[in-house]
């Protein structure tokens, strides 16, 4: 049998039995995915494949494009002044920690993007599981600006890996301004357009025909928007994480569209991705020693985001501030991709690739218990 048949069907495998074992395990779907892609890898029955690449690379992007939609900037632009300034304050201490501790530690300086890394996507997860929490609404809203923080340290990352220090560089980060100065114009320009014909929103994206024109229309502008920042040579994490957050803003009459593109993402490419990423761990460096280095890296990254959490002792208290600080620790998806690009861009070696991987599955392990734990016995 080729080697391309043996990795489509474990692809296929994966897909199958991934949903039983996440279900089994109680653990999140996107841990076991990558934990089966790793071992797939070590069995021999994964791959380098152009294809399998490739599908990985749009799987990522699809699964930022949801991310985006989670996004709603008329929600935050209606935050209260003092959350914006107090989730400012925050940010400032965790980025002003972080940097510290990759000193303390004698860590790569790539480690002071890595430590301060926010995602709400597994945040939600949470919420679905324990209920609207007051702490944890309000570590959305302030992971919300997290992330868009995060996405634009990721660009700029992603731009000096490209084009190194110098003129090129500069240039790209004021082609990013710029892009971003353009956005801002054309988002009051259409919120204008739509307070005078509301009806032209559901024109465009009807909730439901019978040519899915919803779903084709977000599928289009998720291509046409990573066209364009390919064009501009800035990041398509970013283009795709925009088109989510725009769909999300504008089009919010269409409850069911993120219904309708999440079961191709999360059914699909999504899998594909975290499989590929679980292929590109080497099982066989697994040692005392690298389970210690992410461990530590683990409960370090939990750490930081806790005591940066203390701004918010006011409001939430002892208990709550915990949770606070536990429910922005998981930055899985975000964690993998820079891991990944710094991977790809030789900065981080095979050993410190497995061990920034294993942490991220670990924090998400680590807080889930974490949150579970306090709120029964605290």
């Amino acid at each position: 049998m080729s080697a391309e048949l043996i990795l489509i069907f474990t692809l296929a495998g994966i897909l199958l039995i991934s949903p039983f074992l996440s279900n089994i395990l109680k653990l999140p779907i996107a841990m076991v995915e990558i934990t089966l892609g790793a071992v797939a890898k070590l069995l021999g029955l994964l791959h380098h494949n152009e294809m399998f690449s490739v599908l990985a690379e749009v799987g990522f992007l699809y699964l930022m494009l949801l991310a985006g939609m989670e996004v709603n900037l008329r929600t935050i632009l209606k935050l209260d002044k003092s959350v914006f300034i107090k989730g400012f304050l925050f940010l400032f201490v965790l980025y002003a920690l972080s940097i510290a501790s990759v000193f303390v530690f004698k860590y790569s300086v790539i480690f002071i993007v890595i430590l301060p890394l926010i995602s709400i996507g597994l945040m939600l997860s949470i919420q679905q599981e324990i209920g609207k929490q007051p702490w944890l609404d309000l570590a959305i809203k302030i992971g919300v600006l997290g992330e868009l923080l995060s996405i634009l340290v990721l660009t700029v990352v992603s731009g000096y890996f490209e084009f190194g220090l110098g003129k090129e560089l500069i240039f790209n980060i004021g082609m990013l301004f710029l892009f971003l100065a353009v956005l801002g114009i054309g988002f009051m320009a259409l919120r204008t357009l739509f307070w005078w014909f509301p009806k032209l929103k559901i024109y465009i994206m009807p909730g439901s025909d019978k040519y899915f024109q919803d779903v084709r229309i977000a599928i289009s502008m998720f291509f046409i928007m990573i066209s364009i920042m390919l064009l501009l040579h800035l990041d398509v994490v970013l283009g795709a994480f925009i088109v989510g957050v725009f769909l999300s803003t504008f089009f919010e009459h269409n409850k069911d569209l993120e219904h309708k593109l999440a079961p191709f993402g999360f059914g699909f490419l999504i899998t594909i991705f975290f499989v590929h990423v679980g292929s590109a761990l080497d099982l066989s460096m697994v040692s005392l020693k690298l389970i210690a280095d992410a461990l530590i890296l683990t409960f370090l990254m939990i750490f930081l985001r806790i005591v940066s959490s203390f701004l918010f002792f006011k409001e939430l208290k002892l208990k709550n501030t915990i949770l606070f600080g536990f429910s922005l620790s998981m930055p899985l998806t975000l964690l993998i991709a820079i891991a990944t690009l710094a991977y790809q861009n030789d900065v981080l070696d095979d050993y410190w690739f497995t061990v920034v991987v294993a942490a991220a599955v670990l924090e998400v392990i680590v807080t889930m218990l974490g949150i579970k734990y306090i709120q029964k016995k605290l």
